[in-house]
C-alpha cells in the first residue's frame, strides 16, 4: 500500500472521483501543505491557515499504478488556474500533490512537464508538487459528503458533472 495527497479544489468533490476507483483502497479528506497545526475548517476556508482542502488516498500502487491516479487527477480539475477551481476560490483550493516519498515526487512532476510538453496551446500547469509534511483529517462531517448528501445542490450542480466525466472518460478504471 502507498499514499499520496491530492488537493484539486473542494474535498467532497475530489473524495467521490477517487473512491470510484479500483485500487484506491481509501479515500480520507483533510488539510495538508500549511503551517497551522491541526487546522480546523472555519480556520482552512479563511485561506490564510496556508493549508488545502485535500485528500489522502491509500492505493494499491499494482491494481493502480501511480501514473492513473494522476491522469485522472489532472482530467477532474482544472490544474491551470491558481488558487480556484470553478466558484471555489483561495489558496485552500489550490492545485497541489503532496508526496509520501521521492519517488512519487520525481513520477509527478515528469508527469507534469510530459503535459506541459504535450500541446503548445493552452495555459501551463501550475499544481505545486511537494513532500506531505502532515495530513490533519477533516472533522467527520465532511466524510463520505457526497455519498450522504447526493440530493443536494451542490452535489448535483458540482459534484455529478465531474463524477459523469470520470465515469465516461475512465469507465474501465471503476470499481
Amino acid at each position: 500500500m502507498e499514499t499520496i495527497v491530492f488537493g484539486g479544489g473542494c474535498f467532497w468533490c475530489t473524495e467521490a472521483v477517487f473512491k470510484m476507483l479500483k485500487g484506491v483502497l481509501s479515500v480520507e479528506p483533510g488539510y495538508a501543505g500549511g503551517t497551522v497545526p491541526n487546522p480546523t475548517y472555519e480556520q482552512v476556508s479563511q485561506g490564510d491557515t496556508g493549508h488545502a482542502e485535500v485528500i489522502k488516498i491509500d492505493y494499491d500502487p499494482i491494481s493502480v499504478p501511480l501514473e492513473t491516479l494522476l491522469t485522472v487527477f489532472f482530467a477532474s480539475h482544472d490544474p491551470t488556474t491558481k488558487d480556484r477551481q470553478g466558484n471555489d476560490v483561495g489558496p485552500q483550493y489550490r492545485s497541489i500533490i503532496l508526496c509520501q516519498n521521492e519517488k512519487q515526487k520525481e513520477g509527478a512532476e515528469q508527469f507534469i512537464m510530459r503535459l506541459n510538453q504535450s500541446s503548445e496551446v493552452g495555459a501551463p500547469i501550475i499544481t505545486e508538487v511537494k513532500k506531505l509534511d502532515e495530513f490533519y483529517p477533516a472533522e467527520d462531517y465532511h466524510k463520505n459528503y457526497y455519498e450522504r448528501n447526493k440530493g443536494k445542490a451542490y452535489c448535483q450542480v458540482v459534484i455529478n458533472p465531474k463524477l459523469d466525466k470520470v465515469k465516461k472518460e475512465f469507465a474501465k478504471l471503476l470499481k
